[in-house]
């Protein structure tokens, strides 16, 4: 994956993502179609509450509190006793499939098996991403 622009027959200048392909059917009836692209995101490794969830902090950064201030507060009630499942606390961040709505291919490139997508394209350089034809 890298990104570069072309200017389009109207002279519009378009930036685009060059994704290299592994299918040898590309055809240049596929561009201006719509797709979806399937992809892992960048991991960011172990994340605190405000990087993760955007969590404001507890209370304010003076008036004698010391190590609390990117904290998550309170996690939870004395009744039932125990954390309860799906609460927002720090972990790892990021590494998880994730699925790119309203794309376009651009142009496509047969002769060097490249596909020219506008809009975001989840994860890393280099990193797999599969692209499904909406019709």
């Amino acid at each position: 994956m890298n990104m570069t622009q072309i200017f389009m027959d109207n002279g519009i200048v378009v930036p685009v993502t060059i994704l290299q392909s592994s299918s040898e059917n590309l055809s240049p009836e596929l561009e201006n179609k719509k797709i979806l692209i399937t992809g892992t995101s960048k991991g960011k490794g172990f994340a605190g509450v405000m990087k993760r969830w955007n969590f404001a902090g507890v209370g304010e950064a003076t008036r004698g509190q010391s190590n609390k201030q990117r904290s998550a507060g309170s996690i939870g009630s004395q009744t039932p006793g125990r954390v309860l499942k799906g609460k927002k606390m720090a972990g790892r961040m990021g590494n998880e499939k994730v699925t790119v709505k309203g794309s376009k291919i651009v142009k496509i490139d047969s002769e060097n098996k490249q596909v020219m997508v506008l809009g975001p394209v989840p994860g890393a350089r280099n990193s797999k991403v599969t692209i499904k034809v909406l019709e």
